[in-house]
């Protein structure tokens, strides 16, 4: 065998650190749980109008607002999973997942619920940013209950999203596509995403999760409300 033929077979090992460590473990904690997903399709009529009514606002932002109001009406999805219990939380916590190139991370917009959509805006807007830098503290990403992932920005039409342990649920988020839908009056051309959930089975039932994804759909197709 000669040296370049040697060079050719032999791999660079790199450790995993920081972030991408964590992630790696909880993963696998992920894969142990009892999951299962349920698929919506949603009308982003509405949701896609955020830009013009709440500026500096985003669809991303809509999504974490209507998310948690949903969790508020809905607090079995509002969870964590222990080995023996499931707590759930008073306010919704909402993480958002962000690719970095340190790493996949998940900062943390506190009492979503108590907030309102501009506000949100503004707290999105400072964590994403701290992510990038990677200046994000430890409050930024500690205490979430519910997590949304959105590959649409990247052209993923639908993807199961695995679930941010010990969260009950996380939510994926696909990219939105004009589709012929037939309505009562006929044919109509809608902008449509695929919404995806994952539930662990331990702490939630298909019927919570459905009635969950049902109140979700119900706020993201609610005209939004200057503030």
């Amino acid at each position: 065998m000669t040296l370049e033929q040697f060079i050719t077979q032999v791999g660079v090992s790199t450790p995993l650190k920081g972030m991408r460590r964590t992630a790696a473990r909880r993963m696998v904690a992920a894969w142990q749980a009892p999951v299962f997903h349920l698929n919506v399709e949603l009308d982003m009529t509405e949701a896609s109008k955020v830009k013009h009514v709440v500026p500096g606002a985003t669809v991303t932002d809509v999504f974490i607002a209507a998310s948690a109001r949903a969790l508020i009406l809905h607090p079995a999805i509002n969870a964590h999973v222990g080995e023996d219990e499931v707590t759930l939380f008073e306010h919704a916590n909402v993480g958002i997942a962000v690719a970095t190139e340190h790493g996949l991370t998940v900062p943390i917009v506190h009492g979503a619920n108590t907030l309102s959509l501009s506000e949100i805006a503004t707290r999105r807007g400072e964590i994403v940013n701290k992510a990038r830098a990677k200046a994000l503290a430890m409050d930024d990403v500690t205490g979430g209950t519910f997590t949304i992932s959105n590959l649409g920005m990247m052209g993923i039409d639908r993807f199961d999203a695995i679930l941010n342990v010990p969260q009950a649920a996380i939510l994926a988020i696909g990219t939105t596509r004009q589709r012929n839908v037939w309505r009562e009056d006929g044919p109509v051309w809608l902008p449509i995403a695929e919404l995806t959930l994952t539930c662990d089975h331990r702490a939630i039932d298909g019927a919570t999760g459905a009635a969950f994804l049902k109140t979700l759909v119900a706020e993201l197709t609610r005209p939004i409300v200057a503030e």
